[in-house]
């Protein structure tokens, strides 16, 4: 295997020094500082526009105006919380790795929230959420990106 996923040579031994690096400080660069606050300006969009505007966009979207609300007043906290990451000039490793893998969780969710047939919006609607599930995704990925050559850079 290659990469982030390559076994260490030395057992659980090596694991375990992988583990204990998770927390090791890594200096924000100016790339993912940008991608960070562009992730934060997305949210705190979208939590704005789902959370306040749930009742013009749900007939709209045929979407439940309690679904709206609900991601909207979830994206509150993850706004505050990128807000706090952004303006460090150190980060541990394993946040960075946890807004990643968030930001990949919210993506699969709302795909999979489509496909479980739990809800049946119009063609808008299906738009709306498959597009901010892409941004969300493209947003982790350049995460990912940013973080690997933090790493690399030390």
């Amino acid at each position: 295997m290659v990469g982030a996923f390559r076994q260490p040579d030395n057992g659980l031994a090596g694991w375990i020094a992988k583990l204990k690096e998770a927390d090791m400080p890594v200096t924000m660069t100016k790339y993912l500082r940008t991608v960070l606050y562009g992730d934060t300006l997305f949210s705190a969009v979208g939590a704005l526009l789902m959370g306040a505007g749930a009742p013009f966009l749900s007939p709209l979207l045929d979407l439940p105006s309690t679904l709206l609300v609900g991601a909207g007043l979830v994206l509150v906290p993850w706004v505050l919380g990128l807000g706090v990451v952004v303006r460090r000039r150190h980060v541990p490793r394993i946040v960075l790795v946890d807004i990643v893998s968030i930001n990949f969780l919210w993506c699969a969710a709302c795909l999979g929230l489509l496909a479980s047939g739990a809800i049946a919006p119009d063609g808008l609607g299906i738009a709306f959420v498959v597009a901010q599930a892409l941004v969300v995704a493209l947003f982790g990925v350049l995460q990912f990106l940013g973080l690997r050559e933090a790493v690399a850079a030390v």
